[in-house]
């Protein structure tokens, strides 16, 4: 079992619904409210999270970090509780951001520096309000031991095997597609209302293609509420895909079109 108490670096909406899971379990979670916004302090407060104030305590408490940020916030913030820590021994890591395998890598190299274990982690599916929709992927030699620590009702623990970055992998992976197929469809779609074709298009897509329409409006929907964030998990994808020998292409112009669109 990984070391308790849990602090969560920082709680958006996935961190605070993550903690709330917790909290639920009877864990103690803690979070850090120095230099975060008022948004945030109302989401900890609301999941349950004990704020400590600052990182530098939080570091020092907590048996187990962990990070939850957006992709290209996973490297700093990686630093930040590493400095903050700097001196202990015993204490675990878990990234749970949607970074590649190489981006993880050195997430892991500056945390185990500090005297961390580290565990690679990737989350599929919506904040874990209620059970059957979220699960938490992990790898890594202390992804078991971490399984106990972190169950919830609301979130299921699944271990990827004891590759160091596998869950990073699988995250990226599915995310290749699920949001990777949603900028193609807004690439669609805006091609067509640039050549002045939208409604014909429209109305091919309700003669054959009849999920397409609403899906599209869903992923506009998604798009201008985080893709922001998507962005850099698009960017993501493409180092990964170029480490694996991939076109890295498809993902960088998704990168574009969600940075356009957030």
């Amino acid at each position: 079992m990984i070391p308790v108490p849990l602090g969560i670096v920082h709680p958006g909406e996935m961190g605070a619904a993550v903690g709330a899971a917790l909290s639920r379990t009877g864990k103690r979670v803690l979070w850090a409210s120095e230099g975060r916004s008022s948004e945030s302090a109302e989401r900890a407060a609301a999941a349950g999270m004990e704020d400590v104030e600052r990182l530098s305590v939080l570091a020092r408490e907590a048996g187990t970090v962990v990070s939850i940020c957006p992709p290209h916030a996973a490297v700093s913030v990686a630093e930040a509780v590493a400095e903050a820590a700097r001196g202990r021994t015993g204490w675990a890591y878990l990234d749970a951001n949607a970074i590649s395998p190489t981006t993880a890598s050195e997430v892991a190299g500056i945390v185990e520096a500090a005297g961390a274990w580290y565990v690679d982690g990737g989350i599929i599916g919506p904040p874990p309000h209620r059970p059957g929709t979220t699960r938490l992927y992990l790898s890594g030699t202390h992804a078991l031991d971490a399984t106990t620590s972190l169950a919830t009702l609301e979130m299921e623990i699944h271990v990827v095997g004891e590759e160091a970055f596998a869950a990073s992998a699988l995250k990226l992976s599915y995310a290749a597609w699920t949001k990777g197929s949603a900028a193609l469809l807004l690439t669609s779609r805006a091609a067509a209302a640039r050549a002045g074709v939208e409604q014909a298009l429209l109305q091919e897509w309700a003669a054959s293609q009849p999920d397409l329409a609403a899906r599209c409006e869903q992923a506009q929907t998604a798009a201008v509420e985080k893709g922001w964030r998507w962005a850099g998990e698009m960017d993501e994808i493409a180092v990964m895909m170029t480490t694996l020998g991939l076109p890295p292409g498809f993902h960088q112009a998704a990168a574009s079109v969600f940075g356009d669109e957030g």
